[in-house]
């Protein structure tokens, strides 16, 4: 089946007499058993809930993976990956990282002793050079957030493997809509499905696909043993959020062409990141491993202080650490997302301080291209007009 079909054909619960036409919430902590000495297919929902597996069973066959794990949120299900790899060797990261995995990466696991390595991701060369010495993992994002960077999964995951190590993939700003890493040999792939999966701002979730069924029983092990797996109602929401996956991604899509179009030709706006536009130094990568350039678009001004400004005169756009809901949100990733990395590892990394980050909704494309003209008029107005608060 295609893509837009497996989205909405949700799995139905073997021996189901009823037959529901939507798949229904099982909320309950505990299962009946038949007797002492005779397991059901559930006992306590913590190990397994016929709502979660519904799901995971689903991000199994959008990713093209083996065993899929639906976890409390984004974080949880990095943290479940990086803990279990760690055991294997060192972890080798991008640079260019969400600013939650880096602070766990940085402030949790290396101080309990994880050897953690930082590269270019976007430089395959550089990246062989990381797993000369022993690794267990390298864990990357393409396009990268928030600067929307691109990997060649490809090239990458010949790299790990030649060095024995894992390749997991963060394909939150792409989704299996428009990106299927394991098809590009990855061994991991991690969603924040609060976001893109989701798409409508009212769940926090987060899940991992991966093509080893070993792997995916240690990690199943580990998620019962650590209690972090969704709950019953948080699936179901997901579940029913990933059913309009494709046609509002794609009008999101289109939407978020339409911003950029009309952002690279603005005089005031310095650079324009989008990995649709053939302009971006990684677009035939990453044309060559995904569908289409996703809904997030980032620009620059040149200057902090028109950054700021340009976020505070927008209307239609809410101010929001995430992105991938049917709202348009935007965000200063330096003081938002991104704060909790010190400020000279940011510029270490490249990581421009007046970046603007733009998620796109399914809004008209004209009212949102003609809320940003206001708001770039706004904040690059003389000093003079101004609200006194700036």
């Amino acid at each position: 089946m295609r893509i837009e079909t497996t989205l909405v054909q949700v799995p139905r619960e073997a021996g189901d007499a009823i037959a529901p036409s939507s798949p229904p919430i099982y909320q309950t902590a505990t299962f009946r058993q038949p007797s002492i000495n005779e397991r059901g297919a559930y006992d306590y929902t913590r190990s397994g809930n016929p709502t979660r597996h519904a799901l995971e069973t689903q991000l199994c066959a959008l990713e093209g993976g083996h065993v899929a794990l639906a976890y409390t949120s984004g974080m949880a299900a990095i943290t479940a990956v990086c803990r279990l790899c760690a055991g294997r060797g060192a972890i080798v990261a991008g640079t260019d990282l969400y600013g939650g995995t880096y602070r766990l990466l940085a402030r949790v696991l290396a101080p309990q002793g994880v050897d953690v390595r930082y590269v270019d991701a976007t430089q395959v060369e550089a990246v062989r050079a990381a797993l000369a010495r022993p690794a267990g993992l390298l864990l990357v994002e393409s396009p990268s957030n928030p600067r929307l960077d691109i990997a060649d999964l490809r090239a990458l995951s010949t790299a790990a493997h030649e060095a024995g190590a894992l390749l997991a993939v963060d394909n939150s700003l792409m989704t299996p809509y428009l990106q299927r890493p394991l098809s590009c040999g990855a061994d991991i792939v991690l969603h924040s499905a609060t976001k893109g999966l989701c798409g409508h701002a009212d769940v926090t979730a987060g899940a991992v696909v991966v093509r080893d069924p070993e792997l995916g029983r240690d990690l199943a092990f580990h998620q019962n043993a650590e209690g972090n797996a969704l709950a019953p109602f948080d699936a179901w929401l997901l579940q029913r959020g990933m059913n309009t996956l494709a046609v509002r991604f794609a009008r999101q899509q289109q939407n978020a062409a339409d911003v950029a179009a009309f952002l690279s030709t603005h005089p005031d706006v310095r650079s324009v990141r989008y990995p649709g536009l053939g302009t971006h130094p990684g677009a035939a990568v990453h044309a060559s491993q995904s569908a289409g350039g996703g809904c997030v678009v980032c620009l620059e001004t040149g200057s902090l202080e028109a950054s700021c400004r340009l976020v505070e005169a927008l209307e239609l756009f809410s101010i929001t650490v995430s992105f991938g809901s049917v709202h348009s949100t935007v965000s200063l990733p330096c003081r938002m997302s991104h704060a909790s990395m010190p400020a000279q590892v940011r510029s270490e990394r490249g990581l421009p301080e007046d970046l603007v980050r733009l998620s796109i909704g399914i809004e008209d494309p004209g009212d949102l291209v003609a809320d940003l003209r206001r708001a770039l008029a706004t904040a690059f107005a003389a000093p003079e007009m101004w609200p006194a608060a700036m």
